[in-house]
C-alpha cells in the first residue's frame, strides 16, 4: 500500500546567529516515518528530543532561515514544493495540527462560534452561514462542548475546555492527517479518554491518520498502533506498540519505560506513612463557595430579557490539610481545582466560607498581614515558563520573594539563591545563577519555580499541576525531588493533578473534586482500591496504565 504521508530523512536547524560560522545544530537529524490512511503513530522522547520540530516542520510552520533537508510527502506530492495557496489548503484540509496551547490557536476577541465560522468560510466558501453553523456545531458537540456556549469567548472556558474547542478547529476541515502535540496535556483523564476515543474513531471511520506526539507512554500505548521513541533529534526506536512495551532494544526506550512504571508503581509512603501529626490542622477550609455571574450582553438583555447565568466553580468545599501531609486534589479540567487554590490564597476572594490558616481566617485578612501569611503558603504552578520572567536571571527570579518579604540584603539573597539551587538540583549552582530562564529545560523551569517558592521557607506549599508538562523521566526526577524537600523542609503540599498515577505515587490522601464540590477523600490506599463514589469509580476506570501493557 502507497503511503499516505511520508517523511524521508528530514533534518532541521533553526536559524543562528548572523555571521555565525560553527556547523548547524540538528533539532531534527535524518528522520524518516511514513503514516498509512487510519494509521494511528504515537511519537515520545524527553522534552527538547524534537517532537514539536518534527510536526511543526512536516507543516511548514518553522521560523524563515530554518535549515531543512530531506523530503516530506503526501500522496505522493512533496509538501517543500507547494505554493502559497496550495499550502493553505494543505494546512487544514489535508493536514491539521493540534497545539499543547490552546491560547496559540484562539484569538481572544473572537467567540467561539465565530472561530469555527471563520475556518469554514476560509475553506469552503460555498456553504451558507445556516450550513456552516450546523456543521461547526456537530463537530463542537462531538468534544462535548455543548451549544449553549456558542458566544462565549476562550476566557470564559477552563483550560481543558478551550483544548476542547483547538481539536474541534482541527477536525472541522475534515483532514487527512491530524498532527497532535501533547493534545491532552492540560485534559483529566475522563477527558482526555473521551477526546482520544473521538479521534480513535474518526481516524477510523474517515481513513484519517494521526500523529500523536505525547509524553505519555500510556496513553500512547492505548490509543496507537505503532510508536516511535524520538532522542537528541533521532529516532531511536520505532515498530508496533506491543512488541517495543514487552522487549524494548534501545537503553532509551527503556529508561523512559521503567521511569513512567516506577511513577505507576504503589508508593510504599501512601501506604504506611501518616502525617505527623494529625490533630496539628495546619488548613481549614469551611463551606468555601467561589461564584461568578456570567452577565448576558447587552442585546440579550434587551431583546430577550436573558437573566445573568451562575458559575458555581467552588460550592461548598469543606476540608482540613494537616501538618506534614500530601493532600492530593484531582477532578476534571473545569472542576474547581485551580479556582480552589486561587480562593485559598484570597487571591481571589470567596463568595463565602472560611480558610483558617494557624488558626487565622484569611478572609477576614487584607494588606500587609495578607502579605505576611503568604510568605508561609507559597504556590508552584503548571506552566513554570508563564511564571518567570524572561528578562529576569535565574538568580534575580528566585531571590525576588526574599526582597519582596524584607528578608535578606543582596550578598544574603546570592547565598541563600545559591544554597537553594544545589538543593533542587541544578549545578553548578553559579552557572545557573546567571541563566535565562529560555537557557533552561521544561525540568530545570520547573526546579527553578520549586526553588523561588521555597526560598521564603514557607509551610504550605500549593502545588497546581506541576509535573503534567514533562516527560516521564523529569516527572520521576520532580517528584523524587519533591518528597525529599517535603522532608528536609518540613513541608505540607495540597497537590493539584489530573494524573491519577500521579496522586497515587506522592499523596497520603486524596480528595476527589467533581463540580465544584468534593465528592469523596481519604487515604490514598483506600480511595484506589475501594472507590465509594461513581465519578472516583469513572476516574479511575478513565486512567490509562501503562503496567497492563507489559507481559
Amino acid at each position: 500500500m502507497d503511503s499516505l504521508f511520508c517523511v524521508e530523512n528530514l533534518r532541521v536547524a533553526y536559524p543562528q546567529r548572523q555571521h555565525s560560522t560553527s556547523a548547524p545544530v540538528w533539532a531534527v537529524d535524518d528522520v524518516s516515518f511514513s503514516l498509512q490512511p487510519g494509521e494511528r503513530l504515537g511519537l515520545v522522547g524527553e522534552s527538547g528530543c524534537g517532537k514539536s520540530t518534527l510536526g511543526r516542520a512536516v507543516m511548514r510552520l518553522l521560523p524563515e532561515s530554518s535549515q531543512v533537508e530531506g523530503r516530506v510527502m503526501f500522496a505522493g506530492q512533496s509538501v517543500f514544493d507547494l505554493s502559497p495557496a496550495q499550502l493553505r489548503r494543505f494546512r487544514g484540509e489535508v493536514v491539521a495540527l493540534v497545539f499543547q496551547d490552546p491560547m496559540t490557536r484562539l484569538d481572544p476577541l473572537m467567540t467561539i462560534g465565530d472561530h469555527c465560522l471563520e475556518t469554514l468560510r476560509a475553506h469552503q466558501p460555498q456553504l451558507s452561514r445556516r450550513e456552516c453553523k450546523e456543521k461547526a456545531i456537530a463537530t463542537l458537540e462531538a468534544v462535548k462542548i455543548p451549544a449553549s456556549r456558542w458566544s462565549q469567548y476562550p476566557h470564559e472556558f477552563s483550560g481543558g475546555m478551550r483544548q476542547r474547542v483547538a481539536i474541534a478547529l482541527a477536525l472541522l476541515l475534515e483532514p487527512k492527517v491530524i498532527v497532535a502535540d501533547e493534545p491532552t496535556t492540560s485534559l483529566d483523564v475522563t477527558v482526555s479518554a473521551q477526546i482520544l476515543q473521538e479521534l480513535t474513531r474518526l481516524c477510523q471511520e474517515r481513513e484519517m491518520a494521526l500523529l500523536l506526539i505525547s509524553h505519555d507512554l500510556a496513553m500512547v500505548g492505548e490509543y496507537c498502533d505503532r510508536i516511535a521513541v524520538m532522542y537528541k533529534g533521532q529516532m531511536v526506536e520505532m515498530g508496533a506498540v506491543k512488541p517495543i512495551f514487552q522487549d524494548p532494544q534501545h537503553e532509551y526506550t527503556r529508561s523512559l519505560l521503567e521511569a513512567a512504571l516506577h511513577i505507576q508503581a504503589i508508593n510504599s509512603h501512601t501506604q504506611d506513612s501518616q502525617p505527623n501529626d494529625l490533630e496539628s490542622s495546619l488548613l481549614r477550609v469551611t463551606d468555601l463557595k467561589q461564584h461568578y455571574t456570567l452577565e448576558s450582553n447587552f442585546f440579550e438583555q434587551l431583546l430577550f430579557k436573558k437573566p445573568a447565568s451562575l458559575i458555581k466553580a467552588v460550592d461548598g468545599v469543606s476540608f482540613e490539610l494537616y501538618a506534614g501531609e500530601i493532600l492530593g486534589l484531582v477532578g476534571e479540567s473545569g472542576c474547581g481545582k485551580s479556582t480552589l487554590s486561587r480562593t485559598i490564597l484570597q487571591l481571589v476572594r470567596p463568595t463565602s466560607g472560611k480558610v483558617e490558616f494557624l488558626g487565622k481566617n484569611l478572609t477576614q485578612l487584607s494588606g500587609q498581614s495578607l502579605r505576611e501569611i503568604r510568605r508561609q503558603i507559597q504556590m508552584v504552578f503548571q506552566d513554570p515558563h508563564a511564571c518567570l520572567n524572561p528578562l529576569m536571571t535565574v538568580g534575580e527570579s528566585i531571590a525576588d520573594p526574599l526582597f519582596i518579604h524584607r528578608l535578606a540584603d543582596r550578598e544574603e539573597a546570592k547565598q541563600q539563591v545559591l544554597q537553594m539551587l544545589e538543593r533542587v538540583g541544578l549545578t553548578p549552582a553559579e552557572d545557573f545563577y546567571s541563566y535565562y530562564p529560555s537557557n533552561l529545560s521544561g525540568g530545570q523551569q520547573q526546579r527553578v519555580a520549586i526553588a523561588r517558592a521555597l526560598i521564603t521557607h514557607p509551610q504550605l506549599l500549593i502545588c497546581d499541576e506541576p509535573v503534567s508538562m514533562l516527560d516521564a523521566s523529569v516527572q520521576t526526577q520532580v517528584l523524587e525531588l519533591m518528597q525529599s524537600l517535603k522532608e528536609e523542609f518540613n513541608l505540607t503540599y495540597l497537590f493539584i493533578t489530573h494524573d491519577l498515577w500521579v496522586a497515587r505515587f506522592l499523596c497520603d490522601r486524596i480528595a476527589v473534586m467533581n463540580n465544584g464540590q468534593i465528592v469523596e477523600i481519604g487515604p490514598t490506599h483506600e480511595l484506589f482500591t475501594n472507590p465509594q463514589h461513581p465519578y472516583t469509580r469513572t476516574l479511575l476506570q478513565a486512567a490509562p496504565l501503562l503496567a497492563l501493557q507489559k507481559p
